[in-house]
């Protein structure tokens, strides 16, 4: 069967790229024939660019955020995940920027079209998010329409009326619906209007923590410097200040696999883009690999200390979406491990608690199974 994977654009994201790579793996193994769809938002108009400045400053409000990168400097930024997308994520479409060109899928003759994983669900992040829901696909018939762990995101409702009704519609086309967050499944019965929706693992859970160490193996990056993985996306005060506090009680010595710079605070110049340089996703692995503590705000983050067991912190990461982390950590028993408030928290208790690994890789085999079964049973 050939089937085209819609997820969020493989840009940079360490846990984008792995989820994509994962589905497309268990699928091949299933053996299909597998194209992920390089959706990409439009390029910016440098007009409407000019008008919306001009807009900002005119309301006296901060001007909109950094423009896109000159293409030398994403060429830098981006050489080790491109390579990765290169050799392990061959499998994808020509570069997409419209609706038309969406329409234009329908003459590859695709037997069925899976939606997921990974926040494609969330409309500030999806370029063109009924795209997501098969638009370009309504009136094609005798193909399969799945969604396999999509996520929302969040547990609040993004969509406008206009979104809403449209994707309902859409969704009823829908031949099964998985989603990546429990709350998800009460999300979809609520507003898009079906109840036949069920809860499923992140992609990157389906294959085993041996799957990953075979590509670290195969690039050979560098031995960490370190035993405490700090893989935290929104800095803040408060937050170096609790992985210090830790980094301090464990004994442990903290690192990071993230690039040297963070392209939301600094300025990218043609002598500084290599600062900005985002390792290798294999590194990025390694970190897992060498650690024997974690601390993070990221979904992913999580999922691959759960994968490793590595014993882990997770903070609540609101502005991205905290309802990943209460789904994913809620169905391993682990809610103890998440942190929503770093200045109201026992550290000595979270650090005392030792997580049950063996009950927590039974529960991961058990719900590989359901996963596995869910798309097996969906395509035949």
């Amino acid at each position: 069967m050939k089937i085209g994977i819609l997820t969020q654009p493989l840009h940079d994201n360490y846990g984008g790229l792995l989820q994509a790579y994962a589905l497309k793996e268990i699928l091949k193994n299933l053996s299909h024939d597998v194209v992920i769809i390089n959706r990409v938002r439009t390029p910016s108009n440098p007009w409407r660019i000019i008008a919306s400045k001009i807009k900002h400053t005119l309301k006296g409000s901060n001007l909109p955020k950094a423009q896109p990168l000159p293409a030398l400097h994403k060429s830098i930024i981006s050489q080790h995940t491109s390579a990765f997308r290169e050799k392990y994520i061959p499998e994808q479409s020509h570069l997409i920027t419209s609706n038309k060109e969406m329409k234009k899928l329908n003459n590859d003759d695709f037997d069925a079209f899976i939606v997921g994983s990974d926040q494609c669900w969330r409309p500030r992040y999806s370029p063109q998010i009924e795209n997501f829901f098969l638009d370009f696909a309504e009136s094609v018939p005798n193909i399969k329409r799945i969604s396999y762990a999509a996520s929302f995101g969040t547990s609040n409702w993004e969509f406008t009326v206009k979104q809403t009704n449209t994707c309902k519609k859409l969704l009823g086309n829908f031949d099964a619906i998985s989603v990546r967050e429990k709350s998800g499944v009460k999300l979809v019965e609520q507003h898009l209007g079906r109840s036949d929706a069920i809860h499923v693992l992140d992609p990157t859970m389906l294959l085993a923590k041996e799957h990953y160490q075979q590509i670290i193996e195969q690039e050979n990056p560098k031995t960490s410097k370190g035993n405490l993985k700090v893989y935290v996306l929104d800095k803040t005060t408060e937050k170096n200040a609790f992985i210090n506090d830790i980094e301090q009680r464990l004994g442990m010595k903290q690192f990071e696999v993230m690039p040297k710079k963070r392209l939301q605070s600094n300025t990218v110049t043609d002598d500084t883009a290599v600062d900005f340089q985002y390792p290798s996703p294999a590194q990025w692995l390694k970190g897992f690999s060498d650690a024997n503590f974690v601390i993070t705000d990221s979904f992913h983050g999580t999922v691959f200390s759960i994968l490793f067991n590595i014993p882990f912190v997770s903070i609540a990461n609101v502005h991205r979406g905290s309802a990943r982390f209460e789904s994913i950590l809620g169905m391993f028993g682990l809610s103890n491990r998440l942190v929503t408030d770093i200045n109201d928290i026992n550290i000595d208790d979270l650090l005392n608690t030792e997580i049950n690994w063996e009950d927590v890789n039974a529960i991961l085999k058990s719900e590989r199974v359901k996963a596995i079964h869910f798309l097996t049973s969906n395509l035949n």
